[in-house]
């Protein structure tokens, strides 16, 4: 499937006015809207400053994965940006309306953007769009990373929290730009690497490494996203009795792994094929074992 076919669904656009709580004027916390109308005021913050946070959600066959983390992620970048508490039951409400109202399709974006809103107002913005994915299988089969320095060290969450580290902020162009970078070099995507040396995470996606039985991912306090897929999947692989651990980890270390995964809600497992010039091995099995538990399918 394609977003850019011509008999694509319509994409579905869902205003949660209550996401912070109930509207003051008493109507719903949530309505479908006109996505082909415009929606957002010039004077949102999210328009002029970047100021706002998401979260990605994919649904398979109709049913979204991992809502609940998703949705608690999102209070935790509110939390670090100092913005208003999300209402979780009502975004979570909001969420199924937009899947119920879109066509029946196997993989559908879900996009909760949370913005500061109008400036001024003390208001935030909410808005739902569900969008039929893009066609991951590509990535899926396996993708070739280039390692691209973030300028930022691992001690950041520390020494200055107000660069936001672990955020998932709107403010996405950094992100976009080293993707862009990516494939002007040949390669699909990118793992960021710290000033001290230690990998990060991809611009869209969460690391997940292979040495032998165990499985590691780089700690949350190093400053990366706390990872969805990679919750996921530690539980399983913990409950198949293998080791699972967040650990520091250097490009060396990634590069001579028994396997590596960049992991995203709606790419789901991509195995790398290459990280810059060197070649690493490929689980197709396990990766189907992956993609079958991210997808809600296992």
């Amino acid at each position: 499937m394609t977003s850019s076919s011509t008999d694509t669904p319509a994409p579905v656009l869902v205003l949660v006015p209550g996401a912070a709580g109930a509207p003051s004027d008493g109507s719903a916390p949530f309505h479908l809207a006109d996505p082909t109308t415009p929606q957002l005021s010039v004077t949102d913050l999210v328009a002029t400053r970047g100021d706002g946070v998401f979260e990605t959600i994919g649904a398979f066959d109709g049913k979204p994965v991992n809502v609940g983390p998703h949705l608690e992620r999102l209070a935790r970048s509110c939390s670090l940006l100092e913005m208003p508490e999300p209402h979780q039951e009502t975004i979570a409400a909001a969420i199924d309306a937009a899947i119920d109202a879109h066509a029946a399709v196997p993989e559908l974006t879900v996009r909760v953007m949370y913005t500061r809103g109008i400036e001024g107002s003390g208001v935030p913005t909410c808005w739902i769009d569900a969008h039929v994915s893009a066609d991951w299988g590509p990535y899926r089969t396996g993708i070739r990373v280039i390692t691209l320095d973030r300028g930022l060290s691992t001690a950041v969450p520390e020494t200055s929290p107000w660069l936001l580290p672990g955020a998932k902020t709107l403010s996405y162009a950094v992100n976009m730009a080293a993707v862009r970078e990516a494939k002007r070099r040949g390669a699909a995507d990118v793992l960021f690497v710290a000033t001290d040396g230690y990998v990060l995470e991809g611009p869209t996606s969460t690391l997940l490494v292979r040495r032998g039985d165990t499985y590691l991912t780089t700690p949350v306090s190093a400053g990366v996203l706390p990872g969805t897929c990679v919750n996921t999947l530690f539980a399983a692989l913990q409950h198949e009795g293998h080791e699972v651990r967040e650990e520091l980890m250097t490009v060396q270390d990634v590069a001579t792994a028994d396997g590596a995964w960049l992991l995203s809600s709606t790419r789901l497992a991509a195995p790398l094929t290459h990280l810059d010039e060197t070649e690493l091995p490929v689980d197709h099995e396990l990766t189907a074992r992956f993609e079958a538990l991210l997808s809600g399918k296992a």
